[in-house]
């Protein structure tokens, strides 16, 4: 009877553990696909799908490609960054230990 309560508390911190990691993963992939969003909104030559999840140098690319000679805007450069830096985040947190089998078991993949 002594060890019940140390199992259901050690059960109860890890499902929390994976719960808050998951929505964590969540959050950065929703993050994502709100930012390929608001650059289709701002850019929408670009020909993005809406719900997908863009790759921040591929979109440099097409940008570039598609008007040379025109710069790029401040408010574009500014949410491709932000693209870069949270699937840079996202990866990396997929890549550590205790969180890659919380990805692994939640399907997450790399960006």
């Amino acid at each position: 009877m002594g060890f019940i309560p140390l199992f259901i508390t050690a059960g109860g911190a890890c499902l929390l553990f994976i719960l808050t990691v998951r929505n964590s993963l969540v959050r950065k992939l929703s993050r994502q696909k709100e930012l390929s969003a608001s650059i289709n909104l701002l850019s929408p030559e670009l020909g993005l799908a809406p719900k997908e999840i863009a790759r921040p140098d591929a979109i440099l690319e097409k940008l570039k490609n598609q008007n040379p000679s025109k710069d790029i805007t401040k408010e574009i450069a500014e949410i491709i960054r932000e693209l870069k830096i949270n699937q840079y985040q996202y990866n990396n947190l997929i890549k550590k230990a205790p969180y890659n089998w919380v990805a692994k078991i939640g399907g997450f993949h790399p960006i």
